[in-house]
């Protein structure tokens, strides 16, 4: 869905940065996760690919797939997610969206 030649022009992998605090490693898909976040200094991983949303902590690190916005995929609910900086915190918000 994503290999066509409109997506030629993005990145494999991002990198933001919010305020002096909080650096955010994007990529497709976590299986591709090609270095160590902690040794990297990455405060959160954002991921998608499976359209499953969920997030979890690791060494510190929090892991982000906020699912899909788009279409119902499989029986997956539809959703977004958020993420919350405040000082050195990091947290999320994942979301639920009901089709109209």
């Amino acid at each position: 869905m994503d290999t066509g030649a409109w997506a030629q022009s993005l990145p494999e992998t991002e990198v933001l940065r919010v305020g002096e605090v909080a650096s955010f490693y994007v990529l497709h898909n976590i299986e591709h996760l090609d270095l160590d976040p902690v040794a990297a200094g990455f405060q959160a991983v954002i991921s998608g690919h499976s359209h499953k949303p969920g997030h979890r902590w690791k060494n510190g690190v929090l892991y982000v797939n906020p699912g899909s916005a788009g279409p119902r995929r499989f029986s997956l609910p539809i959703s977004v997610g958020r993420l919350f900086v405040d000082a050195d915190q990091v947290s999320v918000e994942l979301m639920e969206i009901e089709p109209k």
